[in-house]
This record gives C-alpha cells, structure tokens and sequence, in this order.
C-alpha cells in the first residue's frame, strides 16, 4: 500500500475526508462501529455533494462536533487493495485539521492521549 501527499488535485477526484481534531491536550479518535479499530473521523462524500460538506457532515455525524472551523492540510492518496477500494487503484481524499469547541453528544466522544 502507498500513501501520497499532495498540495491539490481536481475536486471531482476528491472521495473522502478525514479530520484531524486537536481537543484541550490530545487528539480525538473515534471507535469505528464495524471494527475494533480507533480512528480519525471521516468518510466518503455522497453524491453531489462537496468536499467540505463531507468533512462537516462527517464531523458532526461522528463525534458531535458542530459548527467546526475546517483547515485544508492537503490531499492524501492511498494506492493499493482495501476495504473500500477492491481495485487498488490511487484514491484521493481531503485532510482537514480543527480544534474541538462544542460537542452535541458527548457520550459519543471519547478522547485519546496524543503519546497513548
């Protein structure tokens, strides 16, 4: 598997967004409920809509965090087979990066030290 950084990329090639949430002194992970895995939150992007309102939507739908100020870090890639690319083929997304101000369910949100 290949992971890619890029500085920009044609907005049609954009299918994810992934944020990073920095919340008082460590970095917010969500448990992803089909794996035991801890994650950053994001997701696909649906159909007409745009990559920012994917991060947003994703956001809010993940950790409860609403009205979010979004940072464009970069595009990322990631070449090769996984759950959600059989082909293998490069596919792009959006890093975002914000700080966490408000949560609207904070029973959802857990959070983890940054050195754990």
């Amino acid at each position: 598997m290949k992971v890619r950084f890029y500085d920009s990329i044609q907005d049609a090639k954009l299918k994810f967004a992934v944020i990073a949430v920095w919340c008082r002194s460590g970095w917010l992970f969500v448990r992803h409920r089909e794996r035991d895995t801890w994650e950053l939150p994001g997701g696909h992007r649906e159909a007409g809509e745009s990559i920012n309102a994917c991060a947003q939507r994703e956001l809010f739908e993940e950790t409860g965090i609403a009205d979010a100020q979004l940072k464009r870090v970069c595009v990322y890639s990631v070449e090769g087979k996984t759950r959600v690319n059989e082909t293998g083929e490069e596919c792009f997304g959006m890093l975002y990066h914000t700080e966490a101000l408000a949560f609207k369910e904070l029973q959802r949100v857990r959070l983890r030290r940054s050195g754990a």
